[in-house]
Parts: C-alpha cells; sequence; structure tokens
C-alpha cells in the first residue's frame, strides 16, 4: 500500500473527497483527509505545518489538478515534495492512464 497525502486546492474539497473514496477502495492507496472547519491565522498555520509533516512521511503527493489549475500553495508543496523526493502523481495524468 502507497501512502499519499492528497494537494489540492480548497474549492475543489468536495472532488478531493471522492478522490480519496476512490484512492483509498480501489487504488490501495491510504489518505488522510480532514473536515474544513473555521481557523484563525495560528490554526491556520499550524494546519500548514502539519501539511508539510504529512508529505514528508508520505510515500507520494496526490495533486488533484482539476481543470489544470494548481493554485500557489498547492505549487509550494509539489516544490517540496520533489525536494524530498517523493513522487508526484497528478489527478488529470492519473486518470488518463487508467
Amino acid at each position: 500500500m502507497k501512502i499519499v497525502t492528497i494537494c489540492g486546492s480548497m474549492k475543489f474539497e468536495n472532488e478531493m473527497k471522492k478522490v480519496a473514496f476512490i484512492l483509498e477502495t480501489k487504488h490501495d492507496m491510504s489518505v488522510y483527509n480532514e473536515d474544513r472547519l473555521e481557523l484563525g491565522e495560528d490554526e491556520i498555520a499550524a494546519l500548514n505545518s502539519a501539511h508539510l509533516k504529512k508529505i514528508e512521511l508520505a510515500d507520494a503527493v496526490y495533486v488533484v489538478d482539476l481543470h489544470g489549475y494548481i493554485g500557489e500553495q498547492v505549487k509550494k508543496e509539489i516544490a517540496f515534495a520533489r525536494k524530498l523526493g517523493k513522487e508526484v502523481i497528478f489527478h488529470t495524468e492519473f486518470l488518463a492512464n487508467g
């Protein structure tokens, strides 16, 4: 089983939840998913730090790039993952390959 961290714009929150479910049930990937809550700046900073830690622990990041959109924060997460030598899987490419 490959452990992946989903990265994507929160404007695609519902789609990312569906992607997480499909990856876990059909592609033998374990994905961590969390609910979106009202957060203050300190909480957002803590979650961003935790998200980078998840990338460190994961085998790969799975980028939900619907309509070709990748936001600035996700671009930073991709660069961080690549710096660590993590596999970067793009949703649009993953779908195209099966």
